[in-house]
Order: C-alpha cells, then structure tokens, then sequence
C-alpha cells in the first residue's frame, strides 16, 4: 500500500466541478488485485457534509479530480463512491473508494485538443501550451 499527501480535491458532475477545500487529506493506493484507492478528504466547509450526503444515500458514483503531493502534478480522475461521510464540530470527513480512470487522453492531450479547437497554431499554440502545462487549468472530463 502506498500513501500521498492530497492537496486538493473537486468533485467532477456533468459540466461542473465542486470543489472540496480541505484542511487536509489523504490518497491511498491500496495495490490489490482490483486496483482500488481510497481518497479522504478532511474539510472545513461544512455546507459540503449535505452535498455527500445526498450522494451516499443515492448510492451514486462521482468523479473526482485529486491533485496529488504538490500544485504542479498533472491532475488524476478517479471513478468513486462514498465509503463513509463523518461530521464533526467544525470539520467533515468523506471517505471514497474507487478506481483510477485510464482515460483514452492524458492532461497534456486534452490541453492540447482545447488549445487547437481554440484556433490556435504555430507558435502561439506552443506558447499557450507550454504555459498552460505550468497553470494546469482545469479541462472538461467527459463521463464515458
């Protein structure tokens, strides 16, 4: 099992994101034969306990989007559900379980893609796309 620092977390629905501000967090690669990681995210934001309950009670798969270890990483998507949702005094903890998605595009691909239907070429293209890849804005996940 491998653990890393979760520097921030957003919840993916649809062409939205929710972002999960946290206090802290942590991911969890569990190595089983299944491919199975837990994402926990410690958060002051209590408003959020009510937004994960609705989804826990659904019983509904979310896509989250986790930055691991440090700002500058390419960000992951991972295929999720709520595995536990606790509420404290001042903080809430939700607890995922899900898998890496191995999208048919990496970040740089989808940046890349955004920047060209964008109309941009040349050296323009290469400028955006090199400054792009050190902001790493947030890009559309498709749910397919």
């Amino acid at each position: 099992m491998k653990t890393f620092k979760l520097f921030s977390l957003e919840v993916v629905e649809n062409d939205k994101s929710v972002e999960v501000p946290l206090e802290d967090g942590l991911i969890l690669n569990k190595e089983d034969e299944r491919s199975t990681w837990l994402i926990e995210a410690y958060t002051t934001d209590l408003s959020l306990y009510d937004y994960f309950k609705k989804i826990s009670e659904q019983n509904r798969e979310v896509i989250v989007e986790a930055v691991i270890t440090k700002k500058e990483n390419a960000p992951a998507y991972f295929q999720t559900k709520i595995a536990s949702l606790t509420k404290f005094e001042r903080h809430a903890s939700v607890l995922f379980l899900g898998h890496l998605r191995r999208n048919k595009s990496d970040y740089s691909e989808l940046l890349l893609d955004s920047l060209i239907q964008k109309g941009l070429s040349g050296d323009a293209l290469l400028a955006e796309f090199k400054d792009k890849m050190k902001s790493k804005p947030k890009l559309k996940v498709h749910n397919t």
